[in-house]
């Protein structure tokens, strides 16, 4: 036998070995996900935390059924209520929410008191395992700490979390965040409250790290119109209570731009704006009571296919590098991903439990102080 020729075969036999462990593993992991799946369905139901979006409430019951099998509760309130009824159900021994989708920083006092299940003990789909399908590899809400429980899924350059009248102002009215101290603005700017973890205190921590104490000493002496629900400050905004709100989202303005109202996203300042992950954090209640139910959700959601439909339907910009998000340009919202290196998304955003607490924390106690 000649030596070229043997090493053909060796080469051969080898490939097929590889082949054949390959198939090998994946008929594990395709057994694993059915009797995951089964043994959810079994179980018949998840309750989820999930953020005050009427579309997100309808449309993602009818998708939980249709890929997952299961009936879904879903509990739609700002992040803190959540957050707190998770909180005082966990002390009381009572074991009612599965998982929870928030915006940054709600979450990690939950993380904190060990009320979370270490989250990637949950991932099971090597889409969902691998970090190289996410942009920035795995990126984790709580990243000061070792057992990583809160996992950051979106990531977007920057929110459009100021909204303004089209009938009461102009874009270029807001051209820098100097232009809402015009006298012509008091009485006339809405807030979503700074006070506690909210779209509000993210935009008003930006202010406090890029503009100081002083500018935002100033705008409350504008008699900010501040309340706790978004729905309520999209409403004030659309009837022309307010000319301009503050931690507005596209979930709460899109109901009443469809409606025909004149709402419209303010232009970035020059000052610009955070990187923001939205909505974008995912976790697992302390021993949820639909265990299984949880661990499908959460790689179903964690998936390409969960992740385009969410991103989708929120307009956000998911993380993960197999979903398209160029089409969001369009709607004036760009996937950080798409624009950003890594390095620049770290520091231009304000998410994340080290910015959460160098920024977020200290820029809220600053409000405590100067709002009554």
């Amino acid at each position: 036998m000649s030596k070229t020729l043997l090493e053909s075969i060796i080469f051969l036999t080898i490939t097929l070995l590889c082949h054949s462990l390959l198939f090998a593993a994946e008929a594990k992991q395709a057994a694993e996900w059915d009797k995951i799946l089964e043994a959810a369905k079994k179980e018949g139901k998840i309750v989820i935390a999930i953020p005050p979006a009427a579309a997100l409430r309808k449309e993602m019951e009818i998708a939980i059924r249709q890929k997952l099998g299961l009936e879904a509760e879903l509990v739609p309130n700002p992040a803190p209520r959540n957050a707190s009824r998770i909180a005082a159900e966990q002390k009381a021994g009572v074991r009612y929410f599965d998982a929870f989708i928030v915006g940054t920083g709600t979450a990690i006092g939950l993380a904190h008191d060990a009320m979370l299940e270490p989250l990637e003990s949950f991932f099971v789909l090597p889409e969902v395992k691998d970090p190289k399908q996410w942009w920035g590899g795995h990126i984790w809400e709580d990243n000061l700490r070792t057992n990583r429980f809160l996992y950051s899924f979106l990531a977007d350059v920057s929110t459009h979390g100021i909204w303004y009248n089209t009938t009461l102002a102009k874009p270029e009215d807001f051209r820098s965040f100097d232009d809402y101290l015009n006298p012509k603005w008091k009485n006339k700017i809405g807030f979503s409250d700074p006070r506690v973890p909210s779209s509000g205190q993210s935009i008003w921590s930006f202010m406090w790290d890029v503009k100081g104490e002083e500018f935002l000493r100033k705008l409350v002496q504008q008699d900010l119109f501040l309340t706790r629900d978004l729905r309520q400050l999209t409403d004030a905004l659309a009837k022309g209570k307010v000319t301009t709100a503050f931690g507005i989202g596209r979930s709460q303005a899109d109901p009443f731009v469809s409606a025909g109202l004149p709402l419209k996203p303010v232009p970035a300042p020059k000052e610009g704006l955070p990187a923001s992950n939205s909505f974008g954090v995912v976790g697992i209640v302390k021993s949820p009571p639909h265990p299984n139910a949880a661990k499908a959700f959460i790689n179903w959601f964690l998936s390409r296919e969960g992740q385009q439909w969410y991103s989708k339907l929120m307009e956000n910009g998911t993380r993960r590098l197999d979903v398209d998000t160029q089409w969001l340009n369009d709607l004036g919202v760009t996937a950080a991903k798409d624009v950003l290196t890594i390095q620049d998304y770290h520091r231009l955003r304000n998410h994340l439990e080290d910015k959460y607490t160098k920024v977020r924390v200290p820029a809220g106690k600053f409000a405590e102080t100067i709002i009554k």
